[in-house]
């Protein structure tokens, strides 16, 4: 009898792997995007899930949220959008995906998700995280600070899409002081 490895049909196929990336993306970033569009290589399919988080109060509704996604990534293949609310790891389970996609662009993010990472471990013990570094020219991006620049009308070309910028400075429009001036977040 001949010494080898004996494959059946079963034990060839490939194991599907769902990964999640969640966030509240308030608004969607090129940083976003990059992440996004690396994940797609990293899974068979990535579910970009869009949190309701009552810690954090949006700029933009969950709906805006959902179509600055879904215009940001129109033709990307093996992507879906979806919504969830409560605990990620409960919303991973069901989405019956296997991995969390998270993205890093400084050593505080590192410590922040490496912390949540081990806490859905032990929620969740067949889940994993994986990082994903920023690239170098969004390492800096942060929701907050898009938010700001457009408040106070700055350049916000090479931080967004042109559809999320024209979001961005119709909202801002609209919060305008009785004198024209900006209101801070």
């Amino acid at each position: 009898m001949a010494r080898g490895l004996w494959l059946t049909a079963a034990s060839t196929l490939a194991v599907m792997r769902r990964a999640v990336y969640p966030g509240t993306f308030d608004p969607v970033t090129y940083g976003h995007l990059d992440i996004i569009r690396r994940g797609v290589r990293l899974a068979d399919e990535l579910v970009v899930a869009v949190a309701t988080n009552v810690e954090k109060a949006p700029l933009f509704t969950l709906e805006e949220r959902l179509a600055m996604l879904r215009e940001a990534t129109k033709g990307m293949p093996r992507l879906a959008i979806g919504r969830f609310e409560g605990m990620t790891v409960d919303a991973v389970k069901k989405l019956k995906a296997t991995v969390i996609l998270r993205g890093i662009r400084t050593v505080a993010d590192f410590e922040n998700e490496f912390q949540m990472a081990l806490t859905n471990r032990l929620l969740a013990p067949n889940l994993e995280t994986i990082f994903v570094m920023a690239s170098q020219e969004y390492s800096f991006l942060s929701s907050r600070l898009i938010k700001e620049t457009a408040s106070l009308g700055g350049d916000l070309a090479h931080f967004v899409p042109p559809t999320v910028e024209k979001r961005l400075r119709a909202k801002f429009r609209k919060r305008k002081g009785p004198c024209g001036n900006n209101l801070y977040l």
